[in-house]
């Protein structure tokens, strides 16, 4: 029997990362925790009031990009972290680059191979999510909540690919895995837990300083934020919750997509330009 095989460096290089993350159950780990995740906010959030019901279209999409914003980015970590520091403490990546491919070759198969996992795990986890909800939902509009799902699913793998990127450059720039696990899940906890809460409680403050111009710069500057404040927007959130005040960006979508491609644009000469200049 004949299968097919990718005949560019880059597919083939994405598709040896797709089959190392499927042979290690990688895949599989991560589509059903994020399945995990998502049926557990959809059809069992409402338990801590007592009853079962399903929540609101809005409340359920913010309280799903407020739990995925920690998992989506540790996610991405883990299966990135020893994207090249692991192949050249394994002696592979030498072998690798012995062969006629270019740098560029390398790091763009490998990203094309990594998003395209974090892709069919997120799409798994909450396109299943979004079926069962539109048989069990009788409330849920259907053009409405595929489309909820298809904005919340972009923005996840924007974020993913983002963090992924932060995981080449780090582990370009270590020379242990250890530190380069060590390296990303401190920025992580930065991201993702200090910058928020710094961020929050300048929101929350009534600083003379503050201003909506700090609040849209602040929001630019950490990929994290840039998803909350997508998801928010997205679903017109409002209310008394301090997470709903960073939906206040008078930013559009379209310029929040816009600054997580430069985010990825960036993030993807630096990892480039190091790995040109790596010696090996």
């Amino acid at each position: 029997m004949n299968i097919y095989r990718p005949r560019s460096p880059i597919f083939i290089i994405a598709y040896k990362e797709i089959c190392d993350s499927s042979r290690n159950r990688w895949l599989a780990f991560m589509g059903c925790m994020f399945l995990l995740l998502s049926l557990s906010v959809s059809f069992a959030g409402s338990a801590v009031t007592g009853s079962l019901y399903l929540p609101e279209l809005d409340s359920l999409m913010s309280s799903l990009s407020t739990i995925s914003v920690f998992i989506i980015p540790l996610a991405a970590i883990l299966l990135c972290y020893d994207s090249f520091v692991g192949e050249e403490e394994s002696g592979t990546l030498l072998l690798l680059l012995s062969y006629p491919l270019t740098r560029s070759q390398i790091i763009f198969g490998k990203l094309l191979g990594h998003i395209t996992v974090m892709l069919v795990a997120t799409g798994f986890a909450f396109g299943l999510t979004a079926a069962l909800l539109l048989l069990v939902g009788e409330q849920y509009h259907s053009g409405e909540l595929v489309m909820a799902f298809a904005q919340f699913l972009l923005s996840s793998n924007l974020l993913a690919l983002t963090f992924i990127l932060l995981s080449y450059i780090v582990s370009l720039k270590c020379t242990e895995k250890a530190k380069a696990i060590g390296c990303l899940l401190l920025l992580w906890f930065l991201f993702v837990l200090i910058y928020d809460l710094l961020l929050l409680t300048l929101l929350v403050s009534d600083f003379s300083f503050v201003n909506q111009l700090l609040i849209n710069v602040l929001i630019a500057m950490s990929p994290t934020d840039l998803y909350r404040a997508i998801n928010l927007v997205a679903i017109e959130g409002e209310g008394a919750n301090s997470l709903a005040m960073i939906a206040s960006t008078d930013w559009g979508l379209s310029a929040m997509y816009l600054l997580f491609l430069l985010w990825i644009v960036v993030l993807t000469f630096i990892s480039h330009r190091i790995f040109k200049g790596k010696p090996l």
